[in-house]
């Protein structure tokens, strides 16, 4: 079986007021992530770790944020496009893993929820896909409440 790993990083500015949806889940906070699309930083680094695999570029390429077509679209529907791509050049994702980097606000009690939103919209099981969220520690602009990064990973297979 040919399989292939590729990674995804992501960072955006905390705003003021904007919404934060995080795995397509509304996330109560009074900042969220700036952005062309909605900003939601997970289906990104999934994306970019998906396309890194399939050796398709990134999601800058496919996506432009130069394109009106873009602004302010779910991220969601970005992720969906991805997985319809990386199928349609015969590949499944076998597993991804997430790491969001922030200090505020708190995602554990989210994360299943996230889980769910994100399986249903890659078409995939839940046992599929991770995610963890962790704090830099008050360093950084992470600590200093400026912004938000995450990291994925993903392996993909050939499909038969």
């Amino acid at each position: 079986m040919k399989i292939r790993v590729g990674q995804g990083y992501d960072v955006h500015q905390w705003v003021a007021g904007r919404p934060c949806r995080l795995g397509g889940i509304l996330i109560p906070s009074d900042h969220g992530p700036l952005g062309h699309s909605d900003a939601d930083i997970v289906c990104h680094v999934l994306c970019d770790a998906l396309l890194g695999a399939a050796n398709m570029r990134n999601i800058g390429f496919h996506f432009s944020d130069k394109d009106p077509v873009w602004k302010g679209v779910a991220s969601t529907v970005l992720l969906q496009k991805v997985m319809e791509m990386i199928r349609e050049a015969g590949w499944e994702l076998g597993n991804a893993d997430v790491t969001v980097i922030l200090d505020q606000p708190k995602l554990n009690e989210h994360i299943p929820a996230m889980k769910v939103n994100l399986a249903l919209v890659m078409g995939i099981g839940e046992d599929q896909i991770s995610i963890k969220a962790t704090t830099s520690e008050g360093m950084g602009f992470v600590g200093r409440g400026e912004g938000i990064s995450a990291m994925a990973v993903a392996l993909i297979q050939q499909l038969k």
